[in-house]
Formats: C-alpha cells, structure tokens, sequence
C-alpha cells in the first residue's frame, strides 16, 4: 500500500538523528514506499473552510551527519495525506492545544490521525496515572503547600513535579528536614497558585526509570531502563540518564496490560509508559521517544528480523504502521 504520511514535529532539522524516535517513523514509512512529508505547527491553518498546511516532502536517511533532504515545498488541503502523526515535543502549552483543535478538524474533514488529537488534549501525562491507584505509588495532586508538607512528613522521602514537565524539569526530591523545602513548594505551585503533583519516592529508581513503549495496545518485548546518574534522582536521557535496554518483568506486561484498553479505548496507539520498580509514574502520549535504542538492542539479537535490499531492518515503528494500516483498512 502506497501512502502519504503527514508528520507534526519539531523542525527536522533540530533533531539528534541516532535517537529521534520520530525519524524511526520516517525510515519506516519510506521504506514502505510511502511519500512523508513533515511540518511544524505554525505550518498549520485554516482557509477555505479547510485545514491547509505548509508542508515539506522529504527523503530520510539513517546518516548521524545527513539524515534528510528536502524535495519540494508547498501549501496543500491536511486532508490530501492519508495519515498525519501528531510527533511535537512538549512543552504542553496553548500552542500544543490550539495544533490538537485544528488536526481534530482535519478528523472531520477525513483525515486519519495518530495519536488522536482529542486524547492528547485529555490524557494528561501524570495525571492519568490516577485512574489506576493500584499501579501507582502513593500520589498527592494539590496547590496547597501545608498539604505537601503533611504528605512529605507522611511518607519521609517524596518526589514533587510539575503536571506539563518533560524530561525531568522541575523535579525535586524532598524530605522533612530539607532546609529548601518552602522555597521548592512555594516555586514549584506559583505561590499556592497551580497545582502540581507528589509521589513518594520509589527506590528502585537506582535501577532506572523504564520506558515501555506500547503500540497499538501491545508493549514492545523490551524497555529502555534509564539510569540516574551517581547523585542524581532522575533517570530521564535529557537529564544525563544512560539508557539500558532490559527484557519486561512480569509486573511491566501486567502494567502494560492493565493500561492497554484504555488506550486503545482512546486511539493512543502509540504510547511511553514509565514504570519505577513495580510503579507506573506515567503514561506519555505526546511524542513518546526510545524506539530507537529499543530497536538497536532487538536488531542485535541472534533471532533478529534481517535486513531488506536496502538495508532497513524492521522495528517498533513498522508494528505502529502495521496497526495504523489496519485503521485505514
């Protein structure tokens, strides 16, 4: 099946191409013989009673120093794609909203697009760990700092973070006796203002966060376990984090398992889940990366797919083209 891809990113050639998750995506679109194309949020807008876009086709290429070019530029109806992926970083902000509201257009207008816009807007990343007590350490979501206080005298050792933070930003570590902590609740909810979230700490951080990727409702056989660096108490790559693929435990596929339906439920079809020790701390759904390094470990593997005439290997973005496909029969 021949196809035109539509990819929402950051621009292409921000990206550091050996662990771009969404240039994963592209190697394998391309090598279906798909025509991608990518473009930037601002590229998006509406005239002519239709959602129009900027747009970009390019050529990819697993190369660390030239891993694009482009081939031609121009304005086309978003609906001319057959499928569009939303793949932006965060930040969650307004502008990250005002790009779901106009691809939830380009739904009404035909357009197949993953994850679906709507559920970006509604599945918050920490927030939706809630819907699942079970799975997820003890957990405090409030502004109110007297609040974060009793909780951190509750349970002694305690994680605070921001409810919009990406790769580890505005996560701090606090116990009873921390001379910082007035400073850090006060900063951290804007003076009482914004409601931020607290988790007790969950040790086997030491062994690193886990990034399960679940696609179409199925977790990938392996994880990236990102180690904390000596001293450090975050595990995310973008904080000095090393990354180790490891095989799931049982207490991950039943993770996975019980998070699943839900995302399908909501047309997240691709999604990161982070799991601490027998914790889930989040589920990521704007553009979950470590495909790539989870892809490296399994192509190094004795039972590994071989390559085709080109040398492209399959990975976990060909399952996430496989289920994508069967969406559009």
């Amino acid at each position: 099946m021949s196809l035109s891809l539509a990819v929402v990113m950051d621009p292409i050639e921000s990206i550091t191409p050996y662990k771009d998750t969404t240039l994963a995506m592209l190697l394998a679109a391309q090598a279906r013989g798909w025509r991608c194309f990518v473009m930037h949020p601002r590229d998006l807008f509406v005239a002519n009673d239709a959602v129009q876009t900027h747009r970009r086709e390019v050529r990819v290429y697993d190369d660390n120093d030239h891993w694009f070019d482009i081939l031609k530029e121009d304005t086309v109806p978003l609906a001319q794609h057959d499928m569009v992926l939303m793949r932006k970083d965060p930040p969650f902000d307004m502008n990250f909203i005002f790009s779901t509201y106009l691809l939830e257009r380009a739904v009404e207008e035909g357009t197949f697009v993953s994850n679906r816009p709507s559920s970006l807007r509604d599945v918050n990343e920490k927030l939706s760990t809630l819907i699942y007590p079970e799975l997820t350490p003890p957990t405090l979501v409030t502004s109110d700092r007297e609040l974060l206080r009793g909780f951190i005298d509750e349970h002694k050792d305690v994680i605070v973070k921001p409810l919009d933070g990406m790769g580890g930003m505005g996560i701090f570590r606090l116990t009873p006796t921390d001379p910082n902590i007035s400073m850090v609740l006060g900063t951290a909810t804007l003076s009482g203002t914004v409601p931020i979230m607290a988790q007790r700490y969950v040790p086997e951080i030491v062994d690193g966060d886990k990034r399960i990727l679940v696609v179409a409702g199925k977790p990938a056989p392996f994880a990236l376990a990102r180690i904390p660096l000596a001293g450090e108490t975050r595990g995310n790559l973008a904080a000095g984090g090393r990354g180790v693929p490891v095989a799931l435990s049982e207490r991950d596929r039943e993770i996975a398992e019980t998070v699943a339906p839900m995302l399908v439920e909501k047309g997240l079809d691709f999604v990161g889940l982070d799991v601490i020790g027998r914790y889930l701390t989040e589920i990521n759904v704007t553009s979950p990366t470590c495909a790539r390094e989870i892809d490296a470990h399994m192509h190094s593997l004795a039972d590994a797919p071989s390559a085709d005439a080109n040398g492209y290997q399959r990975g976990i973005a060909d399952e996430y083209f496989d289920a994508l496909e069967a969406h559009l029969g």
